[in-house]
């Protein structure tokens, strides 16, 4: 089991990121070229996780106030923005995983021409599309509502998921 680098991010600009839980950075958790984005569904879907997709990252800020969402990296590698205009940059691989809390801005500021994603949310959740400042009171009140998982996409209920969120201040 691979424990994942943890960023917590504050505000940033009129992205509002999630105040109690970081994001979750997994390293190389699928390793090898066979059947990646394959592996990556049986994972997401195995611990739960629903509304799989396959595309990429949109190259806009954008964040979800209803949803936490897992975003394996399959193919090919990119370089994101995550955490609004004032974010952190991160560089990913095929192979890689993270999670984004709800409210966590992220973009795709470049990639590879191989680059593809898995995405994954949890049960009972979706994803809305918010990509400016509208509502910020009303979409603060709904990420923190929005309820943990109780499965690590990765690694189920034992998961470093479910141990960092719980620590974190997650209700």
């Amino acid at each position: 089991m691979i424990d994942p680098q943890r960023l917590m991010l504050g505000p940033s600009g009129w992205v509002p990121n999630n105040s109690r839980l970081p994001v979750l950075i997994y390293r190389q958790v699928f390793g090898g070229d066979t059947n990646r984005a394959n592996r990556m569904v049986d994972a997401f879907s195995g611990n739960g996780w629903q509304g799989i997709w396959r595309n990429g990252v949109f190259s806009y800020q954008h964040y979800h106030s209803e949803a936490h969402e897992v975003l394996g990296f399959a193919d090919g590698s990119a370089r994101l923005l995550i955490g609004g205009p004032e974010g952190e940059t991160l560089d990913v691989a095929a192979g890689d995983v993270v999670v984004l809390p709800a409210g966590t801005g992220h973009c795709r500021l470049q990639s590879s021409a191989d680059f593809l994603v898995i995405g994954a949310y949890p049960p009972g959740q979706e994803a809305d599309m918010c990509t400016g400042p509208e509502n910020k009171t009303e979409k603060e009140a709904a990420i923190a509502h929005v309820a943990l998982p109780d499965m690590d996409p990765l690694y189920g209920a034992g998961g470093p998921l479910v141990v960092h969120w719980r620590q974190g201040g997650g209700q």
